[in-house]
């Protein structure tokens, strides 16, 4: 059950003892709520996707050290090239742990587009790389590529797992700004199976995607936040709601409207709240199929009055005056 459902009365004396006899009291009574486990599949497949996301972030966080390190030995890579660990980075780096030190050298490593820009490499190649950085930085890339093997074995894994709930991946692998790992984690968190959660409204409001609600007397009261929930939920419908939102979909136009007035922070959150009943509904009607509604389909149903008045205040605040003439 949720810790906060069992939390003693405030002012009582805490002892081991009397929490005990709370929690008696309270289970006798069926004042508890369960708390969401899924099946053992989904607990299986929920440790492998949260272990990948922290081998991503470990990778991350030594890609840092290497950028940080070539810094150090004023070597600035990074300024040209968009990723120092594609395939010309790499060799570069190598050359460098070889004991290489001719920018001119260095620069012709460079590999296809990386070619037209010699004459920038040559100079961001331009610094003092001794062996104490090349000791590290080879530490470095051998870490790197140890976790990249442990992330192709999760991920190899990760398929094993899923294989059961392929058709369900599939088809929220449809929905704008999800793929595959996306797909994963978000099984992998929710489940496949809905009832547990009557509507989407309950889904939303157990991932924390749904505003606060604080009234008293009739009057809303606090800030409505969404409150702290499933962080790698959030973390994952977050990300597909900044890829959603590029897209020239419903979503996409969905979030750019909210951006324009309430800033993208809080389009995010309602992009994703509007990713997760879209997956509510396809886990909930094995049926169901996708169907985008379109960028136009907000100017579709606004009233053609409405329109008209919005086009004319907008031409008014720069100055103009309006007249309209209906067309022949």
């Amino acid at each position: 059950v949720n810790a906060r459902d069992v939390k003693h009365l405030p002012g009582r004396p805490k002892t081991d003892v009397l929490d005990s006899v709370w929690l008696c009291k309270v289970a006798e009574r069926q004042m508890l709520r369960p708390s969401f486990v899924p099946p053992r599949p989904i607990r299986q497949l929920r440790d492998l996707t949260r272990y990948r996301i922290d081998l991503v972030g470990a990778r991350t966080a030594e890609k840092n050290r290497v950028e940080k390190l070539l810094e150090d030995a004023c070597i600035k890579l990074s300024v040209v090239a968009s990723d120092i660990f594609g395939v010309s980075g790499r060799e570069m780096m190598a050359a460098l742990i070889a004991g290489e030190r001719d920018p001119k050298v260095l620069a012709q490593l460079a590999r296809s587009r990386m070619r037209s820009k010699i004459g920038l490499l040559e100079e961001a190649l331009s610094g003092h790389f001794d062996d104490h950085h090349a000791f590290l930085l080879t530490r470095m890339l051998d870490r790197i590529d140890a976790i990249d093997a442990d992330i192709a074995a999760v991920d190899t894994q990760i398929e094993v797992q899923l294989a059961p709930f392929a058709q369900a991946a599939a088809r929220l692998d449809e929905i704008p700004g999800i793929g595959p790992v996306a797909a994963a984690v978000i099984l992998a968190e929710i489940g496949v199976d809905m009832a547990r959660f009557p509507t989407a409204g309950h889904l939303c409001s157990w991932a924390k995607f749904s505003p606060g609600i604080h009234s008293s007397a009739g009057k809303n009261t606090g800030n409505g936040s969404t409150g702290h929930g499933n962080r790698y939920l959030a973390r994952v419908l977050g990300e597909a709601a900044v890829i959603a939102g590029r897209t020239d979909t419903f979503l996409g136009a969905r979030y750019r409207r909210i951006a324009r007035r309430r800033g993208k922070k809080r389009a995010i959150v309602a992009i994703g709240r509007s990713i997760l009943v879209i997956v509510w509904h396809l886990l909930t009607d094995e049926q169901a199929t996708f169907h985008d509604l379109g960028p136009e389909h907000f100017t579709r149903h606004v009233h053609p009055d409405a329109k008209k008045r919005n086009h004319i205040r907008q031409l008014e605040a720069l100055g103009y005056t309006v007249t309209l003439v209906p067309a022949a």
